[in-house]
C-alpha cells in the first residue's frame, strides 16, 4: 500500500468527530477495500429499510430484478443507502451501495455538466458550431458531410436533442452492423465511426427547428468535451466533476462481461429478450447487455457506470438548491431547467417549472433514475435487470419512490456520505 495514503487516511481518523469509515475484521489487511472505505448496507439498518425492504422486494419479485442500489438524500444529507437483492446472483453476491450499475441515458447529465462547466471556465459556448471551418470538431475526421446543414449545428442544439438526427431508420448507436457494412469497416466501430455514418447522409430536419432524442449528438458532445479540454472525455469528466465532489468509482463502463470494472455488478436481462451478433464481428449471437450493444462507443450518450451514493453527489452539486454548493453556477443550472428559453432540458429527462427534475436511463440489463424534486428530497434507485416493458419501468420506480418516500414521516439526522473516505479503490 502506499506510504503517503495509508498516513493520510489514519490522520483522517483522527482528527474527525464522527465516523468515516466502517470496519470489517481484517481490515488491517485489505484496509483500502469498498467494505471499509465505503458506505455499506448496515449504515441504513433499521426502521426505515424494514419499510423500504417490503416494498423493494414486492417490486423486484414483480419485475424479477436481481439487485438494486437506493439512495435518498434530505436537504444535501444521504440519510439512506442500501442494496437490495444481488450484484451477482451466481455466486452469490448481496447488492451494496458501493456496487457499480451501469447508468444508461443518465450518462447525458455527466456529459451536459461538463459541456455547461467548460462554457464557464471561457473554452467554449452553446452558441459555438460543431462541425465546418472554425468548428470545435474541426479535423479531417468530419470533413466534407453530405448535408451542408450539419455546419450549422451548434453544442446547443446538441444538448437539447435538436441536431437535425431522428431515430427514423434506427437510432445510429444500436445499429452497428448496419454502419459497419455499408461503410466496409472491421468491426468492433469507434465512436467516430457512427459519428462519420451519420454526416455521410442526409439530415431530417433543419438544425434548431425540431427535436428528437439522439442517442448520436450525445456521443458528439463526448467528442467535443475531449477536443475542447485536450483530455479523454473521461479524464475530463474525472478531474473537473468527480474528484472535486469527491466520486472516485465512476468510471466509462465495457461490453463484456469479462470486463466487468471492480465492484461492477452482474447484468440481467428478461427472458424473452432477444439475443443479437457480437459488436466484435464474432458472427456469434449473444445477450445484448454483455457484447449485443457496443456501449464503449457510446460515451458519453450512456457509458458511464456509477454507485448510487456518487450519483446522488453529482446530483445534489446541480440542484440550483443551498445545502451543498453547486459545481455549476446558477445561471447554468437555470440554462439546463428552464424550458422557457428554447433549448432545455439539457442533460435532464425532463425539468417542471415547479422545481422537479429528472433523468432516467435504460439498457438491456440495466435500469437507472434520479430525481430532485423541490423540497429537498432527492433519490437515485439502480437496477441490474432490465423488463420486459423496457424504459417503461423507470414509471414503476417513480411509484415505488413516492411510496417509500410516503411511509417516513422523518429522515434519520444522519450524513451517511461521512461514512466515506474520498480516496480511490485500488484492485484488490
Amino acid at each position: 500500500m502506499n506510504l503517503r495514503l495509508l498516513i493520510i487516511v489514519l490522520l483522517l481518523l483522527l482528527v474527525t468527530s464522527e465516523p468515516l469509515v466502517t470496519y470489517s475484521d481484517n481490515s488491517d489487511v485489505e484496509f483500502l477495500v469498498a467494505g471499509n472505505v465505503r458506505i455499506t448496507n448496515r449504515l441504513s439498518e433499521g426502521r426505515h429499510s424494514e419499510q423500504s425492504e417490503r416494498l423493494f422486494s414486492s417490486f423486484m419479485r414483480r419485475w424479477e430484478i436481481a439487485g438494486a442500489s437506493v439512495a435518498v438524500a434530505v436537504d444535501g444529507r444521504l440519510v439512506f443507502a442500501r442494496g437490495f437483492g444481488y450484484a451477482d446472483t451466481e455466486v452469490p453476491v448481496p447488492a451494496e451501495p458501493y456496487h457499480r450499475f451501469r447508468i444508461a441515458s443518465v450518462s447525458k447529465l455527466v456529459t451536459a455538466v461538463a459541456v455547461m462547466k467548460l462554457c464557464e471556465d471561457g473554452r467554449m459556448s452553446l452558441s459555438d458550431k460543431v462541425f465546418g471551418e472554425g468548428g470545435l470538431l474541426n479535423d479531417t475526421l468530419y470533413t466534407n458531410p453530405k448535408d451542408k446543414r450539419v455546419y450549422g449545428i451548434t453544442v446547443a442544439h446538441l444538448l437539447g436533442h435538436q441536431g437535425g438526427w431522428t431515430s427514423r431508420y434506427g437510432d445510429h448507436m444500436f445499429i452497428t452492423m448496419t454502419i459497419a457494412k455499408q461503410m466496409g469497416r472491421e468491426l468492433p466501430l469507434s465512436t467516430q465511426d457512427y459519428i462519420r455514418f451519420a454526416l455521410d447522409r442526409n439530415l431530417h430536419f433543419t438544425p434548431g427547428t425540431g427535436r428528437a432524442y439522439s442517442n448520436l449528438g450525445y456521443a458528439i458532445l463526448g467528442e467535443v468535451v475531449a477536443g475542447v479540454s485536450g483530455m479523454s472525455y473521461e479524464e475530463y469528466c474525472r478531474k473537473e466533476l468527480f474528484e472535486p465532489l469527491g466520486i472516485h468509482d465512476m468510471a466509462l463502463g465495457k461490453n463484456l462481461e469479462t470486463e466487468r470494472l471492480l465492484n461492477e455488478v452482474k447484468y440481467y436481462e428478461h427472458e424473452a429478450s432477444i439475443p443479437k451478433f457480437s459488436v466484435y464481428g464474432t458472427k456469434e449471437l449473444v445477450p445484448a447487455s454483455y457484447g449485443g450493444n457496443d456501449i464503449e462507443s457510446l460515451g458519453g450518450a450512456g457509458g458511464w457506470i456509477a454507485t448510487a451514493p456518487d450519483l446522488m453527489r453529482l446530483l445534489l452539486a446541480i440542484d440550483g438548491l443551498d445545502d451543498v454548493p453547486d459545481i455549476l453556477s446558477q445561471e447554468s443550472i437555470s440554462r439546463m431547467t428552464d424550458n422557457s428559453n428554447g433549448y432545455a432540458p439539457l442533460g435532464w429527462k425532463s425539468a417542471y417549472g415547479n422545481g422537479v427534475w429528472w433523468r432516467t436511463g435504460f439498457f438491456p440489463g440495466s435500469t437507472a433514475m434520479a430525481k430532485r424534486l423541490p423540497s429537498g428530497v432527492s433519490w437515485v434507485v439502480l437496477l441490474n435487470t432490465s423488463a420486459w416493458n423496457g424504459p417503461e419501468l423507470t414509471n414503476d420506480i417513480n411509484t415505488l419512490m413516492s411510496r417509500v418516500l410516503m411511509q417516513v414521516k422523518e429522515w434519520p439526522d444522519v450524513d451517511l456520505f461521512r461514512y466515506s473516505l474520498p480516496v480511490p479503490l485500488g484492485d484488490y
